[in-house]
């Protein structure tokens, strides 16, 4: 193999493993130390919500955070499907009308590779797509659970609620990460220098994101 092809090799790997080496850091930050965290201070926050909503009987508050969340996700779901099938359309469609030529003389790749690199950019996408639609699942769940009295139903306390609530607030999460990651495999279409160039710029808007507590 070329050095310059150990070159691309290694700055893959090295763009992959700092973007799994970042999240299992901040993982280990949001159980360990949760307050120094944008997650672990939306999770504290979340929880406040339901006991106030639960106590003080805000039902129509609680209904309308629900409804703008679930917009949001439902957007957010259509938008990555509809992704998923022009990358779809890219990969398979035109790869056989010469589509890729153009992509391909330009990072000086083969149509295989390509091919290759859409692939994951298609799972990234219908991840998203599947995140997004559980994270609307769980704001309908919690939006009728919110609602019913600890009285009425003892299963419906506050903590109970919180963690349905936080469980949808995960899945919506995810679906960002996913739209976060398709910048950088975006970029790799063009060559592993464009995927470490973007994995650089992502971690540090990321950091930003997550450690950014105002």
């Amino acid at each position: 193999m070329e050095s310059n092809s150990w070159i691309e090799l290694g700055l893959t790997w090295c763009s992959f493993i700092l973007l799994v080496a970042y999240h299992i850091y901040l993982v280990y930050q949001v159980k360990h130390a949760p307050l120094t965290t944008a997650i672990g201070l939306n999770i504290q926050t979340r929880r406040a919500w339901v006991e106030t909503i639960m106590a003080d009987r805000l039902d129509i508050l609680a209904v309308q955070t629900l409804r703008n969340s679930s917009m949001a996700a439902s957007f957010l779901a259509t938008t990555a499907i509809l992704i998923c099938l022009g990358t779809l359309n890219a990969a398979f469609v035109s790869s056989m009308n010469g589509g890729l030529r153009v992509i391909s003389e330009l990072s000086h790749e083969n149509s295989g590779l390509l091919l290759i690199k859409l692939l994951f950019l298609i799972i990234t996408f219908f991840s998203a797509f599947f995140n997004f639609t559980l994270a609307i699942r769980s704001y309908n769940r919690t939006s009728f659970m919110i609602n019913i009295p600890a009285a009425r139903d003892p299963l419906m306390t506050p903590e109970f609620v919180t963690r349905v609530l936080g469980r949808g607030m995960n899945h919506y999460s995810l679906g960002m990460r996913g739209y976060y990651l398709s910048v950088p495999l975006v970029l790799w279409l063009f060559g592993p220098y464009w995927l470490a160039a973007g994995t650089v710029v992502l971690l540090l808007v990321m950091y930003n994101i997550d450690y950014s507590l105002d």
